[in-house]
């Protein structure tokens, strides 16, 4: 059984409904590194939300582990292109925020359980802290004390704290700088390799999708006021050498209909 399964999936938005996305069937396999590619307005996003269950489909099914799940849940982190960390909270609260409140309410906060959990919150966000390439004494900085790149290896810790099996990711180096992007790829690529997560990766950009993937799939519209559809599902060969790069870019931007830019003509190094 697939971890992810989507059957017939269609949204409409709007009254005349105007359709996004028409008849998506898609199996994720548990540990799969899934990259979303296509031009803006293609539905990526849209098909992240479905997933992570903060919107419904119109018609059709989704199903995580065999179960339709119609709401966000601890089985699937999530991180949205503009940083989503609470200005109030220093970086390990943050990161605590999640397991706490997924744990305890109000009243069980006043236990004795509370507090020693609490701890352990604790000594697993400095962990991932650590991971994320983060020192310790920036665990009581603030947000808007850190760069835009370490905003975002924050927002990536505090997906995973809640240990989820499924992680979403919606454009979320697109707001970097060029040099921070590719630190940040190197990154969420090795936390893939050591956690074993499934990872769906949304972007627009083939060479990032190619530099990351295990499997790329491409999303297009046949027509402007059609919904997309996918295009083009491949896997992508580990390891990608460069000679299969122009091939593969070709392919990819002729499904999803974009002129090739000069930013993917070389592979970035993952």
């Amino acid at each position: 059984m697939p971890l992810i399964e989507t059957s017939n999936l269609s949204v409409a938005y709007g009254t005349p409904a105007r359709p996004v996305l028409t008849n998506i069937d898609l199996n994720i396999e548990e540990g799969e590194f899934v990259c979303l590619l296509g031009q803006t307005g293609c539905g990526k996003s849209t098909l992240l939300k479905l997933i992570l269950g903060a919107e419904m489909p119109s018609s059709g099914r989704i199903r995580i582990d065999g179960v339709e799940r119609k709401q966000p849940d601890r089985t699937r982190g999530y991180v949205p292109q503009k940083y989503s960390l609470f200005p109030d909270k220093t970086v390990l609260g943050n990161i605590t925020f999640g397991p706490e409140v997924s744990e305890f309410n109000l009243f069980t906060r006043l236990t004795p359980r509370y507090f020693r959990r609490r701890r352990q919150f604790r000594e697993d966000a400095l962990g991932y802290i650590r991971r994320i390439g983060l020192h310790e004494r920036d665990a009581h900085k603030y947000p808007h004390q850190l760069s835009g790149g370490m905003q975002q290896r924050v927002a990536i810790a505090q997906a995973l704290a809640t240990k989820p099996r499924i992680l979403l990711m919606d454009e979320a180096f697109s707001a970097l700088d060029p040099g921070t992007r590719k630190d940040m790829q190197r990154l969420i690529r090795q936390l893939w390799r050591d956690t074993g997560i499934t990872l769906l990766f949304v972007t627009h950009n083939t060479q990032e999708a190619l530099s990351l993937g295990s499997r790329v799939i491409v999303l297009a519209k046949e027509t402007p006021d059609s919904g997309a559809h996918i295009a083009m599902d491949i896997p992508v060969p580990e390891p990608c050498h460069e000679h299969q790069i122009p091939t593969l870019v070709h392919h990819l931007e002729h499904a999803s209909g974009s002129a090739r830019a000069p930013e993917v003509a070389v592979l970035a190094t993952a």
